[in-house]
């Protein structure tokens, strides 16, 4: 197992197949953490899932998850005991939709119009969605563009754009690092954002390209979803699904927004 720390640690690494592939992938260590200074709470979360174990070293996985050591219990723990707040847990689908855009405006709203430093801001992603979360090595291998609808030919959403090298301390910058010139993954995460992937979604994904005959190594379904799931970017916490995770977000006192 490695930790979310080591994942952004190899974010380098990403980097470079990113390049090739035309765009710039997460570097979330190339750049200074952006969460409120007065955010305690919110900060010693992102130490803590810094220090948690991933599991990005499966050989094959099943259907169906049942046991913890499959999915990033201790991270999504962590996640689901914070106490700190609000707390919000977007069900994010589509991969067309201003869902990074919505998840800045209600960052921005709770920590600068109403005072809430420690907001926790939540990605349960699924849906095409969830191709946002693959390395550029899975969207290479398996030409995932071709299912964006011509949306994203690369994985731009864990670019980091100009302005993510604005000046932090200026949050009315209309082209800094809190507007919308600024709406991607890795920034996002810097603010304490945290994005939760699907297992369900992964296992649904590859028996769809299973049909459609798009496996280069001739992998099996269960071979195949270890792969995707081994490649999701630094920083996603895995879980066993998320329309079966998000009753458990809510029951913790996370508010739904769709």
């Amino acid at each position: 197992m490695v930790t979310r720390r080591d994942l952004f640690k190899q974010a380098g690494v990403t980097a470079i197949g990113a390049a090739v592939a035309g765009g710039a992938a997460a570097r979330t260590t190339a750049l200074p953490d952006l969460e409120p200074s007065s955010a305690r709470s919110l900060r010693e979360l992102t130490m803590a899932l810094a220090r948690a174990p991933y599991h990005r070293d499966f050989k094959t996985v099943p259907m169906i998850l049942t046991n913890r050591d499959q999915w990033d219990s201790a991270a999504l723990d962590l996640v689901l005991r914070y106490q700190a707040g609000p707390r919000q847990v977007w069900d994010n689908t589509a991969i067309a939709s201003p869902w990074l855009n919505l998840m800045r405006n209600a960052m921005n709203t709770q920590i600068w119009s109403f005072g809430h430093p420690n907001f926790l801001c939540v990605s349960a992603t699924h849906g095409s969605a969830h191709l946002a979360l693959y390395d550029a090595y899975i969207w290479n291998k398996y030409h995932l563009g071709r299912f964006t609808k011509g949306k994203a030919p690369t994985n731009k959403f864990v670019n980091e754009p100009a302005a993510a090298h604005a000046n932090p301390r200026d949050y009315e910058d209309t082209k800094g690092v809190y507007s919308p010139h600024d709406n991607s993954i890795p920034v996002l995460q810097r603010r304490g954002a945290v994005f939760l992937g699907c297992h369900n979604e992964v296992w649904e994904f590859t028996m769809k390209l299973h049909k459609k005959g798009v496996n280069p190594d001739h992998l099996s379904h269960e071979r195949m979803a270890a792969e995707f799931t081994n490649h999701l970017i630094p920083g996603v916490i895995l879980t066993p699904g998320i329309v079966g995770t998000l009753p458990q977000l809510e029951l913790a006192g996370f508010q739904y927004a769709k």
